[in-house]
């Protein structure tokens, strides 16, 4: 598949155009940013296990039910998707009390909530990615209501399809988040899911796997990285 013009350069991704009006290429950089941009770093080989997690997981989902746009890998940093026009409103689907929610709510980081919390944010970099609910959606017109149910159900169905998988990977899945879009007028996810969206911790000593090494500063992210594209991919590069 032949890559045409850089069509959107972000944080850790870069989309680019194909011969095909209905796919792009996605590109995964080794670029780390966390604070809204404020904290940067390059991290080697990120953008590899990165693209190798989400295959992995989108081909999961798929076999499930879950419409995605992965259509699949074409090298070690680039995946074939389909062009989708994304929603502006990032889901995130919580399973145990961690950063953001555990500030909020002032309770201990680490409590496991009785059952999934789903929040939205709005898409906006110049805001902070802000949180709003449901009404707040409706009222900008961001989605409509049948998009939004449909977010709804997909974020639910594929917690619950993830936690399951990761259980099976000695992995507790704390939360996520998420990024759907519209392809031919229907809803399917898109982004990524990886230890960038991800907050992955070990089920037995519940050491971080994910992004909050490089957020707080704990070290070790390319170790965490690998571990965890080890257990989901079996492999290490």
């Amino acid at each position: 598949m032949e890559k045409m013009k850089k069509l959107y350069e972000g944080k850790a991704k870069i989309i680019y155009a194909t011969r095909d009006k209905d796919t792009v290429i996605q590109y995964f950089k080794d670029d780390a940013t966390a604070f809204n941009g404020k904290k940067k770093d390059t991290i080697e080989g990120k953008g590899i296990y990165n693209a190798a997690i989400s295959s992995k997981l989108f081909l999961l989902l798929e076999e499930k039910g879950i419409p995605t746009h992965f259509i699949k890998l074409l090298s070690p940093r680039e995946m074939l998707v389909k062009k989708i026009q994304i929603l502006p409103i990032e889901v995130v689907a919580r399973n145990v009390a961690a950063g953001s929610l555990a500030k909020r709510l002032g309770v201990d980081e680490g409590l496991v909530l009785k059952k999934p919390v789903l929040e939205y944010y709005y898409k906006d970099d110049a805001l902070g990615d802000p949180m709003v609910n449901e009404f707040h959606i409706d009222a900008m017109g961001w989605a409509t209501k049948k998009q939004l149910e449909s977010l709804k159900g997909s974020a639910l169905k594929i917690n619950n399809i993830l936690q399951k998988f990761f259980l099976k990977k000695k992995i507790e899945l704390v939360d996520f988040k998420l990024e759907f879009g519209l392809y031919k007028g229907k809803v399917i996810l898109g982004d990524e899911i990886s230890p960038d969206t991800c907050r992955f911790w070990d089920l037995n000593t519940r050491e971080k796997m994910d992004k909050d090494r490089f957020r707080r500063d704990l070290g070790g992210i390319v170790d965490a990285y690998q571990e965890v594209m080890k257990r989901v991919v079996g492999a290490k590069c």
